[in-house]
Order: structure tokens, then sequence, then C-alpha cells
């Protein structure tokens, strides 16, 4: 029997708002582009709809950004080298970076100490770029999740 102890800090039900965006390391970005964009009809992003902090990456060809219908972001990461534990497609295996939720910026910092109150793996400290601020974290099979908001004058 697991005891929660209720009186510890925790995030208010819906405050994580969204999934933001969702990372995929890809063997071949080409492949992936044309997959995501064409074959799928996502909108890759372009120009200046490109997040400041990726547009290098995007000029050297090592990430591309789709956007859905609903604004969730799909991130490609070039990660050409990374192969699958098993050639057996069948066999599951994730390709999978990181998943992020949205949260709103006057949390960001609640959503900070919750997770050192639980002792949460954090991954490094908070991040601040211009797209806003973000935490990296891991969930309890070691997956990575990124808590995320936009600029706080950005906020509606």
């Amino acid at each position: 029997m697991i005891l929660v102890d209720l009186s510890s800090p925790k995030l208010p039900l819906g405050a994580l708002r969204r999934i933001h965006h969702i990372a995929l390391n890809v063997a071949n970005m080409q492949a992936s582009r044309h997959f995501y964009g064409t074959i799928l009809g996502l909108h890759e992003l372009a120009g200046t709809e490109i997040p400041s902090s990726l547009v290098e990456l995007v000029r050297q060809g090592r990430v591309a950004n789709f956007r859905t219908p609903d604004g969730t972001i799909v991130d490609l990461f070039a990660e050409p080298d990374l192969s699958p534990p098993s050639i057996d497609p069948t066999q599951q295996f994730t390709r999978v970076n990181h998943l992020a939720f949205d949260i709103a910026a006057n949390l960001f910092d609640l959503a900070v100490e919750v997770l050192h109150h639980h002792q949460v793996k954090i991954e490094g400290e908070p991040v601040t770029r211009t797209t806003g601020r973000g935490i990296y974290v891991y969930d309890p099979d070691g997956f990575m999740v990124e808590i995320r908001c936009d600029p706080a004058d950005r906020e509606s």
C-alpha cells in the first residue's frame, strides 16, 4: 500500500494547460520531413515562425518543426546515428526525445518548487530562452518531460 502525503505541495489541477510540443529523434531528416509535411500534411514552420532558439539548428538541417491543426508542435531532431535496439519494427522502442507541457508563466516557479519538493530527477537547471522558460525532468521510467511557459509578457 502506497501512502500519499496530501499536505505536500502539488500543482493545481489544470495547471498544465496542454501539450506544447513533442520532440522526436529521427534518423533521416529528409525522409521524416517528407513524411510529416508531405504525407501527413502538417505545416512546416518557416521564416519568422521558427522559434528564435532553433533558427540556427533549422538552418543547419538538424531540426525541423511542424504544427498540427490544434497548435501542437512536432519537433524533429536529427540523430542519424541513433538506431533502435531491434531491427524488428514490431519490437517497441522510442525515438521520442521529450514531451513538453505548457504552464502559465505565473505558475512556472511553483512547478519548479513542486518538482524539487518531490525529489523529481531534474536535468540541469531551468532554462530561459526568448521563447520562454523551461525545466526538463524525468518521469519514473526515465522518460524526459519538459514543463515550459511562454515569456510572461506574452501570457494572456
